[in-house]
């Protein structure tokens, strides 16, 4: 009979009492596993380093950075693909080495670049067509928004390839101003020219006009009408023969309410009419804001141009002498439409309709501008009530 087998044991070796961890483990082996464990370790201490070193460069970017503004919406770009801005400028389909440059980068400062913008009707093309050869000879970008939705008629004309058209019917130019000239739009150019159809350009000179505006720091002006054939409503808006440029009128009234030197306020000074306005960038950016998008008409905005002449309004505001402009007062959106078929005499004309509403906007605007200035509590008034008086 064999004698029963000797258990085996992992703790200890027979009679040694040694562990004998090493007869499945050999020396070799041990070695290792304690490199692999301090290559683990290490991986692990790199990880964290690498973790930390990234943090610390993300806080210094952040400090970096913090102050530099990205256009909303913009932040997961970077800062160099972002175009912020745009322009009216056609392009072609395809180049050549003959295509010319475009106007814009002609001049890397684009000061000699300006906008018209015109709500027309095929009833003005007359004045239109002569306002639009001069401006584009002048190297002006002109827009032309048609009111009545004819565009196809215009093509009789050889610049019409050359300017830009956008149709919407009944609409004004304020409308189409506030939808298609956002100042991101419109800040290559140096001047903006928003200006009515019914007005005669033969004594005026849109480069020379450029040069004025800019000699004289006006952020806001318009040409002056020739009184003795023009449409004039506002008495500053007449033209002073001999003279460059006027900021004031002079308007003597027993009560008190009239024009004189010590007057701060519009219609005295500080102000000019909205059939021929023209803003220089700064000022344009200011005045889209403050178009109110369902007022259409833009009545009493006038009154308000001056918080945004970037500056004392009553120095930054005026009405050009030297280059003139005539205003025929032509009424054209709401008159009969020819597309009914009525005899002329009993079609509806809708002028009047146009004017009462212009009339209900002006309120609502002044209401709207009351109520915007009491509960802004951040906003201070340049042109205080008890300053604002004639």
């Amino acid at each position: 009979m064999k004698p029963p087998s000797s258990p085996i044991s992992l703790g200890a070796k027979p009679r040694s009492g040694r562990p004998c961890i090493c007869r499945f483990f050999p020396p070799a082996s041990l070695m290792v596993v304690v490199l692999l464990g301090s290559a683990f370790m290490l991986s692990k201490f790199n990880e964290q380093s690498s973790f930390s070193t990234v943090k610390n460069s993300l806080r210094r970017i952040n400090l970096k950075c913090k102050n530099h503004r990205r256009p909303y919406g913009s932040e997961p770009l970077p800062r160099g693909i972002v175009s912020q801005t745009s322009d009216l400028e056609m392009q072609p389909l395809w180049r050549t080495p003959n295509t010319p440059p475009s106007k814009l980068y002609q001049n890397s400062a684009n000061s000699s670049i300006s906008l018209l913008a015109m709500a027309v009707g095929i009833k003005q093309k007359d004045l239109v067509g002569k306002m639009v050869k001069k401006f584009l000879s002048s190297g002006f970008v002109v827009m032309l928004f048609h009111y009545d939705g004819n565009v196809d008629v215009w093509k009789q004309f050889q610049w019409n390839d050359l300017v830009i058209h956008v149709a919407a019917v009944n609409q004004t130019k304020w409308w189409f101003a506030k939808r298609f000239l956002h100042p991101d739009i419109v800040a290559q150019y140096g001047y903006i020219f928003l200006w009515d159809e019914d007005l005669g350009v033969d004594n005026f000179n849109p480069q020379r006009y450029v040069s004025i505006v800019r000699k004289e720091a006006l952020e806001i002006s318009q040409p002056a009408l020739d009184f003795s054939k023009s449409e004039v409503h506002h008495q500053i808006t007449a033209r002073v023969k001999g003279s460059t440029v006027h900021r004031r009128t002079y308007k003597p009234n027993a009560n008190g309410t009239g024009c004189d030197e010590h007057s701060t306020a519009p219609p005295c000074t500080g102000w000019i009419e909205l059939m021929a306005p023209v803003f220089s960038r700064a000022a344009w950016r200011c005045v889209w804001y403050m178009i109110q998008n369902n007022l259409i008409h833009a009545w009493g905005l006038d009154m308000q141009l001056g918080y945004c002449a970037q500056g004392n309004r009553t120095k930054n505001i005026g009405v050009v002498d030297a280059e003139y402009i005539i205003h025929y007062g032509r009424p054209t959106l709401g008159g009969p439409d020819e597309n009914e078929k009525l005899p002329q005499s009993i079609a509806k004309d809708h002028r009047v309709d146009v004017r009462r509403e212009s009339y209900n906007e002006m309120k609502i605007f002044r209401r709207k501008w009351e109520r915007a200035a009491k509960n802004d509590e951040c906003w201070i008034d340049p042109y205080p009530v008890n300053s604002s008086r004639h």
